[in-house]
């Protein structure tokens, strides 16, 4: 005979791969109200509550719910948990994070982040304005940085116990959400989440398939995609920055549309105020950010083969470091611009910013950008911008004036933007100003946490 009951939860050492069959009578249940726990070895997208639809799945902590904290108002408790925050900046999600915990935290919200230390941070707790930022010691156990999961998946528990253990900074204090950004730590936001009962929010600011065009190699690009297809359907809510990431991440995932939202990056325009003065640049070209071969360097440094024979002046800067650096600069030497183009490395904001006054254009030119924060600092900065028409960057651009796009890959038709851009003072004006209307009006920190708030509100609402 069947059992029935309430809410019981299981461990089972084998359990079927599949509902389709029958289960032994002994163990037979009704599936909405059994929570089966165990070792999967099926596809990582499975969820763990048999017989839910993937739209409407199940968790631990929906099973055992914990009540918020006492106390709660409109303003949210948040812990946000990133890989990357200053001092550690690998790309754009150290700026991202920063910009919107400090803009929750401005409008009132009680902000926690969460990240791995560095060496430069030997406390475990320290206040940056309104933000409280917890800094987790991930050294130990030592494992050498190019077993890149199991260096995560060590952070990972670091992470986990500075929130949990008895001790912590936060004993005593239950987050309303927790909002985890990319998959590096994904598995401390779940946890965490899953221990409070709260809703689990995880912006996905690119995936490891449209890194590499829809084709994984083997080896570590398909363990990372396996994670983020795990993580779609632990999370409550996922949040992109642009209707190009939503469509990947609904059609890879295979995600229901509603399960996804759209909230674009957001920029602080006072820190790289220096809009409206294109006759005072130079005729220099810069870019910046990692390099890989995704970024597309190796694009403008062909570009600027021809761009240097119609303004024989031009220079030309490219900041930043990563593991195509060297490829690079092979190409530059073979190119026979090396006298040409700088490679300065990593650049600090302040002379980030200093230079990108300078410039007469800033190019992005990858070949493939989930969103492009860059073209953001580069819009503020009041730069005259010029894109490959792809993905975010596409998105970002196409349609408002605010800057050139030309076709990814392409060498010649990105030096006829460069030359259009830097011969043409009114077309740079034009494009500046515009540029500083879509800043201001679009892009603002405060309207990106009230966007972020109203995700919160949401799921929340979902979930009572």
């Amino acid at each position: 005979m069947p059992l029935r009951w309430t809410t019981h939860l299981l461990w089972a050492e084998e359990f079927p791969e599949t509902t389709m069959g029958p289960l032994p009578e002994k163990v037979q249940v009704e599936f909405t109200d059994v929570l089966i726990v165990g070792r999967h070895h099926g596809p990582p997208y499975l969820p763990h509550r048999f017989g839910v639809p993937r739209s409407k799945k199940s968790t631990l902590a929906r099973a055992f719910p914990t009540p918020r904290s006492p106390g709660y108002s409109p303003h949210v408790r948040v812990l946000m948990l990133s890989w990357d925050f200053p001092p550690r900046v690998t790309g754009g999600n150290a700026a991202h994070v920063q910009g919107l915990s400090r803009a929750l935290a401005e409008a009132g919200h009680d902000v926690v982040v969460l990240t791995p230390a560095t060496s430069h941070h030997h406390s475990p707790s320290e206040q940056l304005g309104k933000v409280r930022v917890l800094r987790a010691e991930i050294g130990l156990p030592h494992i050498l940085e190019e077993r890149y999961l199991a260096v995560a998946a060590s952070a990972n528990h670091a992470l986990t116990q500075v929130v949990l253990d008895a001790d912590s900074p936060l004993h005593g204090w239950i987050p309303d959400v927790v909002h985890g950004h990319d998959w590096r730590i994904g598995w401390a936001a779940d946890t965490i989440a899953r221990h409070h009962g709260v809703p689990f929010v995880l912006t996905m600011h690119g995936t490891e398939r449209v890194r590499h065009g829809g084709n994984l190699p083997d080896g570590r690009p398909t363990d990372v995609n396996s994670i983020e297809w795990w993580l779609a359907f632990r999370a409550d809510r996922l949040i992109a920055s642009t209707r190009f990431m939503v469509d990947q991440l609904v059609t890879t995932f295979e995600l229901a549309p509603e399960q996804v939202v759209r909230v674009p990056n957001g920029i602080d325009p006072a820190l790289w105020a220096g809009h409206d003065r294109p006759t005072d640049r130079e005729e220099l070209v810069v870019s910046w950010g990692r390099v890989q071969y995704e970024k597309g360097f190796q694009v403008l440094a062909r570009a600027m083969t021809t761009v240097r024979h119609r303004i024989p002046e031009v220079g030309c800067v490219i900041a930043g470091r990563g593991t195509y650096l060297p490829e690079l600069q092979t190409q530059i030497d073979v190119e026979g611009v090396s006298d040409l183009i700088d490679l300065p490395g990593f650049l600090g904001d302040t002379a980030l910013r200093a230079l990108v006054q300078r410039a007469g254009c800033v190019v992005l030119p990858s070949l493939y950008e989930p969103f492009g924060l860059v073209a953001l600092e580069a819009l503020a900065a009041g730069a005259p911008l010029i894109v490959a028409r792809t993905g975010g960057l596409a998105e970002l651009i196409v349609g408002t004036d605010a800057g050139l796009t030309f076709e990814p890959g392409n060498p010649d038709d990105l030096a006829h933007c460069v030359e259009l851009v830097l011969r043409d003072k009114d077309l740079a004006h034009r494009l500046t100003t515009n540029a500083r209307r879509l800043i201001e009006t679009k892009y603002a920190w405060d309207a990106i946490a009230n966007a972020v708030v109203a995700v919160y509100d949401d799921v929340s609402a979902q979930r009572t």
